[in-house]
């Protein structure tokens, strides 16, 4: 089995979701939009995992990419192979499925709760009913036509979201380690300003082992949801 992730900067890895890749017996592959934009064929891949980045996904003129990719998420996701996005990769996600991707009221930057959104069905993943998450976005989405809503936070209301049964978005990481936290703060810390959801560098970096484990774990859970459909 292949796993295609698809990267927009340097310091924006898979972090934990390397360690479930390994195990699981994927061979992990990568696109780095930021050196170049090849894409894979189709067929090559079994698993899509779209990260983070510091632009936005209306930024066609300045990233070009952009719209290729695009193009190839919608593609994989009518394919039914299992995509997930997290942060630009969930607002990626949106935007190649018609939904509108735009600023939202305020930033979030830190660690902030996110709340499950209660949904029928054991075809739809289950979130807690509350987990301390690590954020850096500052925009938001509509949901994609036929999505389900299974996460929310009081700065954001669309935090995370299904698309069928193999396409997941999340605005928040749960990949999130020690060293990739210490990483977003050493490229993005001109972002630290003082605001209602946007934690200090102190803050943010006195996070207790446990508190990424914790993360890491739920990434787990999400992985093996979608891998049941690969």
């Amino acid at each position: 089995m292949i796993a295609r992730y698809f990267k927009h900067a340097p310091f924006e890895d898979i972090g934990s979701i390397r360690s479930w890749l390994t195990t699981a017996g994927y061979t992990i592959t990568c696109t780095p939009f930021f050196q170049s934009a090849n894409l894979p064929a189709l067929e090559e891949i079994d698993l899509l995992i779209v990260m983070g980045g510091p632009m936005s996904v209306n930024d066609e003129k300045r990233y070009p990419w952009l719209v290729p990719e695009k193009q190839f998420i919608r593609r994989m996701i009518i394919s039914g192979k299992p995509v997930l996005g997290i942060c630009l990769g969930a607002q990626l996600i949106a935007g190649a499925m018609g939904a509108k991707v735009y600023p939202n009221g305020v930033k979030e930057i830190g660690w902030f709760p996110v709340h499950g959104v209660s949904s029928g069905g054991r075809s739809v993943f289950r979130f807690p009913q509350s987990v301390q998450a690590f954020h850096w976005h500052g925009e938001t989405f509509d949901l994609p036509a036929g999505a389900t809503r299974i996460a929310k936070s009081d700065g954001c209301e669309n935090q995370a979201f299904q698309l069928g049964q193999s396409v997941i978005g999340l605005q928040f990481h749960l990949e999130t380690t020690p060293q990739s936290a210490q990483d977003l703060v050493a490229h993005c810390r001109d972002e630290l300003i003082g605001a209602p959801y946007i934690q200090t560098e102190t803050e943010i970096l006195s996070a207790k082992p446990a508190q990424y484990q914790s993360i890491n774990r739920l990434m787990d859970k999400i992985l093996n949801f979608l891998a049941r459909t690969a």
